[in-house]
């Protein structure tokens, strides 16, 4: 399974970055609001730090809007996946836009037959949202692996981004239920490496280190 950093925060990507995990970002307008820079410009600075596809999403909720928001936005790298909303409109939007050769990301996805419609007007991924689903009492891992069933079946190319991850949990069930990808909020990274068991079992070789040293 592949791993995006869920964030516009350029330090934390830096950092991902670093440790050879990151196959990409994904982004929305709240995080990138967070910021303080222009969309453009954070949109083309994370792209130039990251090989991987590069999520950005469309404003408007208009086919036309969306459209010409996309090809522009698909100008700015080579790296770049336009983000689009799971509604009649953004459909519409998506089989013009693959056409084009534009690769989507359509987002929002809490249902089976979303994701279907999604992949049949030529997504390149499609989001389901698994910590929102869960939220409301309904199991987002459970549409994570319907839908990789389907993608199987019947031969798609559409990926599988597990998006609204909260927790370990949902990582690790989400790779275990085929998603192709998981994308993550940087602040739940550091407890993906972590277990009590690894610390204390550093700190039991070192003072063993020590012990055997001073003899």
């Amino acid at each position: 399974m592949k791993i995006f950093l869920d964030t516009a925060n350029l330090k934390d990507i830096e950092e991902m970055n670093q440790l050879g995990i990151v196959d990409g970002v994904t982004t929305n307008p709240t995080i990138i609001s967070r910021e303080g820079q222009d969309f453009e410009t954070v949109i083309k600075k994370i792209c130039s730090m990251v090989d991987g596809p590069v999520s950005a999403e469309v404003i408007s909720l208009e086919t036309d809007g969306m459209i010409k928001e996309a090809e522009n936005i698909a100008q700015w790298a080579d790296n770049i996946v336009v983000k689009i909303p799971m509604t009649k409109e953004g459909l519409k939007a998506v089989h013009v836009l693959s056409q084009k050769g534009i690769k989507t990301n359509v987002t929002l996805i809490f249902t089976v037959t979303q994701g279907l419609l999604a992949i049949k007007a030529g997504a390149t991924f499609i989001s389901p949202f698994v910590g929102r689903l869960d939220d409301i009492g309904t199991s987002g891992i459970d549409l994570v692996a319907r839908l990789r069933t389907i993608i199987d079946f019947y031969g798609f190319e559409t990926e599988i981004i597990a998006a609204s991850i909260r927790n370990m949990e949902h990582v690790e069930n989400a790779a275990l239920a085929g998603a192709h990808i998981a994308t993550i909020p940087g602040n739940l990274f550091g407890s993906l490496m972590k277990h009590p068991l690894t610390d204390s079992g550093i700190a039991s070789f070192m003072k063993d280190w020590k012990a055997f040293t001073k003899e």
